[in-house]
């Protein structure tokens, strides 16, 4: 929940029915957590654009582009037609989505398409750079939204779309998040690192800083006291976003703090009532420290109790739509019991000693409640913490 709409702590409770996701390590969410169980990484070398121009020589691609070309315009937004595709089919929607708002979370939205089309004369229409063109001519959408909140516009996206249905705006929703890389915020971080990373390594002494990843991440929310469809795949406690503009990149971990504090908050739990983590993680020298810090402040003697996870050790930071796939994987362990690793963790800074890391192999564990970390620039946080489904 937001600020917005004033709802008595512990109250809230909404039905997750659709998962889908699309990213480096393959389509599809069960292939997805599969290969995150397993702890294979979409790791490899930079295909996207020309290598010699850059420090850095690796991210995590979708590997989708046409065989023996170079890059083409359009693929965030196909991604999330597949994402939106899965979870509406996992929610028994149909095909017809007119009747059913779609809010996306995204950082960076089609620039990738833009500098195609202005650099290089890439065949793009400009129109096709808002998502709903693509979503109204394939389902019929008609309430499409567009948020750009940085890495955590896709939680931002599902607390509004929270919002919406406690409401009484609509029965349910569609929450979706995207992002692919681009050479122009390729070629910023590579400036910004001293050093340039091979790889993502969060909360490890010896990382070197951040690379990006494609994906896209959707997900079906349903309104309690709707018509039932689809199979309940957990329950969303609360989200809870702030801005605490204290820096436009350095994160506050009073503020990521207080985001956390506000996420148990609205769901009426304490730190203690946590099972897993799954944190935002992005392997900056500074967001790391800083998020460590501020889990260590709300749970206190308490921090070594959950399972902690950093997904994006095996996907790269897939930026807006972090937070949802994030979210999709916490419910996926709900589900399970699983847990993948943190791939690359071998020593934590200082601040994560005490985390109880999921490290080397997937973990296995009872569970009932999951907290989700998602940090952006300019101090924009969003947690959420969802619920096993048999609660």
């Amino acid at each position: 929940m937001t600020a917005a709409l004033p709802v008595e702590p512990g109250t809230l409770s909404q039905a997750v029915v659709g998962l889908g996701a699309v990213t480096s390590m393959g389509e599809g969410v069960d292939e997805v957590f599969d290969a995150l169980c397993a702890g294979r990484s979409g790791r490899a070398e930079l295909r996207g654009f020309d290598r010699s121009r850059f420090r850095a020589q690796h991210a995590y691609e979708i590997d989708d582009r046409p065989a023996g070309g170079g890059d083409v315009p359009g693929r965030a937004t196909r991604w999330l037609v597949r994402a939106i595709e899965e979870a509406a089919r996992d929610a028994g929607l149909g095909e017809d989505l007119a009747e059913v708002p779609i809010l996306i979370g995204t950082g960076l939205r089609e620039l990738r398409s833009a500098e195609l089309k202005w650099r290089d004369g890439a065949e793009f229409d400009l129109a096709a750079l808002h998502f709903g063109t693509a979503l109204r001519a394939r389902f019929g959408a008609v309430r499409t939204y567009t948020f750009s909140n940085a890495c955590s516009a896709s939680l931002y996206a599902l607390a509004l779309g929270s919002d919406l249905l406690a409401a009484h705006g609509a029965d349910a929703v569609i929450v979706a998040g995207v992002d692919t890389l681009t050479e122009s915020m390729y070629g910023l971080l590579d400036r910004v690192h001293m050093e340039p990373p091979d790889r993502v390594r969060p909360f490890d002494r010896d990382r070197k800083g951040v690379l990006m990843g494609d994906g896209a991440a959707a997900v079906v929310l349903r309104r309690d006291g709707a018509r039932p469809g689809g199979r309940v795949r957990g329950r969303l406690r609360s989200v809870h976003v702030n801005c605490d503009a204290y820096h436009v990149t350095a994160p506050d971990p009073d503020g990521v703090a207080e985001a956390v504090r506000g996420a148990h908050r609205l769901a009426g739990v304490k730190p203690e009532d946590i099972d897993l983590v799954l944190l935002h993680g992005t392997g900056t020298l500074l967001n790391d420290e800083a998020e460590a810090t501020a889990i260590g402040r709300v749970f206190g003697p308490h921090t070594g109790s959950p399972l902690m996870t950093a997904v994006k050790s095996m996907t790269g930071h897939t930026s807006g739509g972090s937070g949802l796939l994030s979210l999709i994987v916490a419910l996926r362990s709900l589900e399970s019991g699983r847990v993948p690793p943190t791939v690359g963790l071998r020593t934590p800074v200082a601040e994560a000693a005490d985390f109880r890391f999921v490290q080397g192999t997937s973990a296995l564990a009872e569970l009932r409640l999951a907290q989700v970390d998602a940090f952006g620039f300019g101090g924009v946080n969003a947690v959420a913490v969802v619920e096993r489904a048999d609660q």
